[in-house]
């Protein structure tokens, strides 16, 4: 066997609210630890000391930023994976069965053989900045909802009631910006970046915020890499001799949905992206696949940006 087979140390921890389940992938070690300060800590003395490889978890909605925070700062190897690739594994590895130990083996497993990319791990603030995120973007679903009840109902007194909600949920959706805003200007390196990313015509003050937020791996990856991550990659359908379309698949939907708004901007304003949509609709593209192509061209023109650091006018004026 390989030295370095030999050395690996692949961790796998499934993360509940009050519990993590641990195991060893190599010796088939299993424990659980308390999902809390003391327990996280004490955990991170543990893998320090078993020179842990890898570390996977996976994303739990919010379960595993305590442990994720406490295992980086203690500068482990952690790595937070999509739960439904960690599921497909299992399934693939015929391992159908659920339950909290059984899922902490099946990450241990996927770490070692695998061996999944190491990921830039959020700050504190860039928690923060996704938490307000996420916030505004419920407030902007429960705007829509309100409206559409509005239009289609003509009872007095629940039209008077949609309406003052309509004018609450409003001025909360202002002071949700205010907030963004006010975070924004706290960070010297975040207005640096907001000024860099919004440089682009097409690209606003939310798309700018959500890269920054939910998108870390942004300049860190190739043009490929970024695409596939957000979703915008298109992916082979053939078999045999069979050719279909491209598809779509996956990602980061929270970036995917502030993209495409921007793209259509960009369409408009954008001369790069507008040139490339209409070359692309003169070849025959469908438009909604000519929108799709534009998303990723945008994309793949602010990762460039990010990684060299050059903002879209003096890009542009070279």
């Amino acid at each position: 066997m390989p030295e370095s087979e030999l050395t690996k140390v692949s961790v796998g921890i499934d993360v509940s609210k009050n519990t993590l389940d641990i195991a060893v992938h190599e010796t088939g070690e299993t424990w659980s630890s308390n999902n809390d300060s003391s327990g996280c800590a004490a955990l991170a003395t543990k893998l320090k000391q078993l020179k842990a490889t890898s570390i996977v978890l996976e994303a739990t909605g919010g379960f595993e930023t305590l442990v994720t925070a406490t295992l980086s700062a203690a500068d482990l190897p952690v790595i937070v994976v999509n739960p439904r690739q960690v599921r497909d594994f299992a399934k693939a590895t015929g391992q159908l069965a659920k339950t909290d130990r059984i899922d902490c083996r099946v990450l241990a497993h996927f770490a070692a053989a695998i061996n999944p990319p190491m990921r830039p791990v959020k700050s504190d603030e860039t928690h923060h900045l996704e938490a307000l995120l996420a916030r505004r973007r419920q407030i902007v679903e429960m705007l829509v909802a309100e409206r559409n009840r509005l239009a289609n109902n003509h009872d007095r007194a629940v039209v008077k009631d949609l309406n003052a909600h309509i004018v609450w949920l409003e001025r909360r959706l202002k002071s949700s910006d205010d907030e963004l805003q006010r975070v924004l200007k706290s960070s010297p390196a975040w207005r640096e970046r907001d000024e860099l990313l919004r440089s682009v015509p097409g690209v606003g003050p939310v798309l700018s915020l959500t890269l920054m937020a939910q998108l870390p791996e942004l300049g860190h990856l190739n043009r490929r890499e970024i695409a596939k991550l957000v979703g915008v990659a298109p992916f082979n359908w053939d078999s045999g001799q069979w050719r279909g379309s491209r598809h779509i698949w996956g990602g980061r939907a929270a970036v995917r949905s502030p993209l495409f708004m921007a793209t259509l901007c960009a369409i408009r304003i954008n001369p790069t992206i507008k040139v490339f949509y209409r070359r692309l609709i003169m070849a025959g593209k469908a438009p909604k696949v000519a929108i799709i192509a534009c998303m990723r061209k945008l994309l793949t023109i602010l990762n460039v940006m990010v990684k060299t650091q050059t903002s879209w006018r003096t890009a542009s004026s070279s």
